[in-house]
């Protein structure tokens, strides 16, 4: 299973950015789709994440400002990230777990994506 994530870059505070992560391979189902970030010399945090039946858990830093969203259809997961700022700057990496077509269960990880916030 791949993930080819994509939609990150430069933008000035207060300012928006729409992450995209798409899965391809040997997917029979997929279970929780989530967005993780990882600051410079912080540790990798959960941003968002969205069940299988559309549940979604945000980070107490995002709340209000982050929406994730899938299209089951397409295997993929976005992140609109609004009112950006400086403290969300950190590479993002889109994270999905599921079943491959012949019942193992995969948990995969997408190559991340710098979204930087600056002036």
């Amino acid at each position: 299973v791949q993930l080819q994530a994509s939609g990150g870059g430069l933008v000035q505070p207060g300012g928006s950015l729409r992450l995209s992560c798409a899965a391809s391979g040997s997917i029979r189902s997929i279970g929780t789709m989530a967005w993780y970030r990882q600051a410079p010399t912080k540790q990798r945090e959960l941003a968002a994440a969205i069940t299988d039946s559309g549940s979604t858990d945000y980070a107490d830093s995002v709340k209000d400002r982050f929406i994730i969203s899938r299209d089951i259809a397409r295997n993929t997961v976005s992140l609109q990230m609004n009112s950006l700022k400086p403290e969300d700057t950190a590479t993002y990496y889109c994270n999905v777990e599921g079943t491959r077509y012949y019942g193992s269960r995969f948990n995969a990880w997408g190559q991340g994506t710098l979204v930087t916030v600056s002036s």
